[in-house]
């Protein structure tokens, strides 16, 4: 038996608990043994009662992961992907030194009110600095909005955003 099941079955059997307890902590094994009836008694309904408690909600339940290609290329400031998360390489690019470049994403995966979190780094650009300034959600898409901080030098190449979706609401 892994302890992993253990940990998060929720009603696993008091045997099966303590049993993979004892796998997961060895010390356990001369705590129940040199216990008193009464007292192993009184360790068995606390871990029975720990091993029915229903767990409490689990926001990373609402970050769906996929599966399968998990990139696009933008051509003229547009990709499809239709992912939780993924990378996109922008088309080379030349913005100049305190301008924006503006990627809109399609993805199937978006809904109006979801979180974006973007990400972005150098593809073969190697002049300007990118940072993201806006990530907004919409139905079946978002902006991302790529600012280049740097004070001179523009874009000479592709960046790399990255993305993933948040699902608005309270989890289930």
């Amino acid at each position: 038996m892994s302890d992993t099941s253990v940990i998060t079955g929720p009603n696993v059997g008091i045997d099966a608990l303590v049993s993979g307890l004892i796998v997961a902590c060895p010390t356990l094994t001369s705590i129940i043994s040199g216990a008193s009836s009464q007292d192993q008694a009184a360790l068995a309904a606390e871990l029975a009662a720990i091993a029915d408690a229903t767990p409490g909600p689990v926001v990373a339940e609402e970050l769906e992961l996929d599966t399968g290609i998990k990139t696009a290329t933008a051509v003229a400031g547009a990709a499809t992907l239709n992912k939780s998360s993924g990378i996109v390489t922008t088309e080379a690019l030349t913005t100049a030194a305190g301008a924006d470049y503006t990627l809109t994403l399609t993805n199937s995966k978006i809904a109006a009110g979801d979180i974006v979190l973007a990400t972005v780094q150098d593809g073969t650009d190697t002049a300007g600095t990118p940072a993201i300034t806006t990530a907004a959600s919409g139905t079946g898409s978002a902006t991302i909005i790529v600012q280049n901080v740097h004070a001179t030098a523009a874009f000479n190449g592709t960046l790399k955003i990255g993305f993933a979706v948040f699902k608005a609401g309270a989890p289930t």
